[in-house]
This record gives C-alpha cells, sequence and structure tokens, in this order.
C-alpha cells in the first residue's frame, strides 16, 4: 500500500534531548512519515512547530545528509554563518561531515510546517557545538567528555 494516510500517522511531541535541552523543543510535533511507509534508507517527516519553537538544538551530523522543505509558515534558519529566513517553497541542505551547526526557529505567529527528510546511519554521530551534549548512532546521549546523561 503505497498510500500513506497522514492523518493515520501518530504524531510524536516533543524532542528525546535530556534536560533542560528539550526545553526547546517540547511543543515541536513530528509524524514519521517514511517510517509509516516502511521506508529504511532515509526517514521522512512531517513536522510541526510552534511560535517560539525550536526544531532541535543546533547540531551537525557525521554520516547522515539533511534537507527541509518549508511548506506553510515561516522560520528562520540558524548556522554558523547567521540567520536567514525560510518561508513556504524555500528548503534547505545540510551535507554529512559539514561541521556547520543549524536549526530552525519559529519566531512567528503561527505554526510553521515542513518536511525533514534524512539518509539514515547507524555509524552517524551529532554534534552540539552550543552545548555540552553528543550521540552517536545508538542514540543515547552523553555529555561531550562521554559521560551519559
Amino acid at each position: 500500500m503505497p498510500k500513506i494516510h497522514v492523518t493515520n500517522v501518530p504524531q510524536r511531541r516533543g524532542s528525546g534531548y535530556p534536560a533542560p535541552f528539550a526545553l526547546v523543543a517540547k511543543d515541536r510535533v513530528k509524524q514519521a512519515l517514511g517510517d509509516a511507509g516502511g521506508l529504511t534508507d532515509f526517514g521522512v517527516n512531517l513536522s510541526q512547530l510552534p511560535p517560539g519553537g525550536w526544531s532541535s538544538q543546533r547540531h551537525w551530523h557525521t554520516r547522515e545528509d539533511e534537507f527541509v522543505y518549508v511548506l506553510s509558515g515561516e522560520l528562520v534558519l540558524v548556522t554558523d554563518g547567521g540567520e536567514e529566513p525560510l518561508r513556504a517553497g524555500d528548503c534547505a541542505a545540510f551535507p554529512k561531515n559539514l561541521p556547520d551547526g543549524h536549526h530552525l526557529v519559529n519566531r512567528g505567529s503561527e505554526v510553521a510546517v515542513y518536511l525533514e527528510i534524512g539518509t539514515r546511519s547507524a555509524e552517524d554521530a551529532c554534534h552540539y557545538p552550543d552545548i555540552d551534549l553528543y550521540v552517536e548512532g545508538d542514540g543515547a546521549f552523553t555529555h561531550k567528555d562521554g559521560t551519559p546523561y
């Protein structure tokens, strides 16, 4: 069954970050469309970000490419290079192993909706340049010195 009925895909609210880092993404909503379709090589999430919310902590991946496409609303893309608005129809790409931390922030007055598409790699590591957080392919968050949360 190739067609995915989005209304039947469960919504996940928040993030898996340990405290206090989870607070900024506590109201973010994601629907794992790729999982619903049985995809295993890459993920596709339909994401909703309310005003004031962050998509994630600023991060970059060693073995995963990421791509976002804004469907509605307005977001601010924050990278090492500064800030840039993203509106409906805009997109951004984040190649793997490029150490340029990025995330999206909703500074507008309406919920922003966007697609996130990314590869999946068990060998990936994710770096968070602004905070004491690190994660490898197993998904267990640690401090940058390797001690667990």
